[in-house]
């Protein structure tokens, strides 16, 4: 069996009146009142929805069991509207907060990640190595244990520094007992 929307008009103004249990002059009476406004096919017939009846059954249960004349129906019908329209709108808005709150998520961690990876230290020596840090004073000890354990064959000499960060280039004389 196929699934029919609540909210698809596909009701006459003779059977939406049956299941709201009233007479099909009051349904166009409220039509025309504005309390429930039908849906036209290309004729100009009225056609209703599931939801349409809902309302038709809780305007007739304000009235008769409330005692709330057409005028305040119509007033609280009006402001359960704005409330649904308010409480989908506030919907809509906390799902792009969330995804804006995960997206400025990402954001930070890509530039975290770029500030990290641009803060980098390099060194070369006169024979060509080359040997990265996070920041200058751990490239410092990297050289000095290098030189320490004997890795390089020049103990002082010219050494380059960059960081890709700046554009400028560092030269610097680099003895092992600094």
């Amino acid at each position: 069996m196929a699934k029919v929307s609540r909210t698809a008009p596909i009701l006459t103004v003779s059977v939406a009146a049956e299941l709201a249990g009233m007479h099909a002059q009051t349904v166009r009476q409220y039509d025309r009142l504005g309390l429930v406004v039908a849906h036209r096919t290309r004729g100009g017939g009225r056609r209703y929805s599931l939801r349409d009846v809902d309302r038709l059954i809780e305007i007739q249960r304000m009235s008769q069991e409330d005692g709330v004349n057409l005028a305040g129906i119509s007033a609280i019908l009006k402001l359960q509207d704005q409330v649904d329209s308010l409480s989908s709108k506030n919907a809509r808005l906390e799902k792009q907060l969330q995804q804006l709150q995960a997206l400025a998520e990402y954001m930070r961690g890509e530039l975290e990640r770029v500030s990290r990876r641009e803060a980098r230290v390099f060194a070369a020596n006169s024979s060509g190595d080359v040997t990265m840090a996070d920041r200058l004073d751990l490239l410092r000890g990297v050289l000095r244990q290098g030189a320490a354990q004997g890795d390089g064959d020049d103990s002082s000499g010219e050494l380059v520094l960059w960081n890709p960060r700046n554009v400028s280039v560092w030269r610097a004389l680099w003895s092992h007992s600094q």
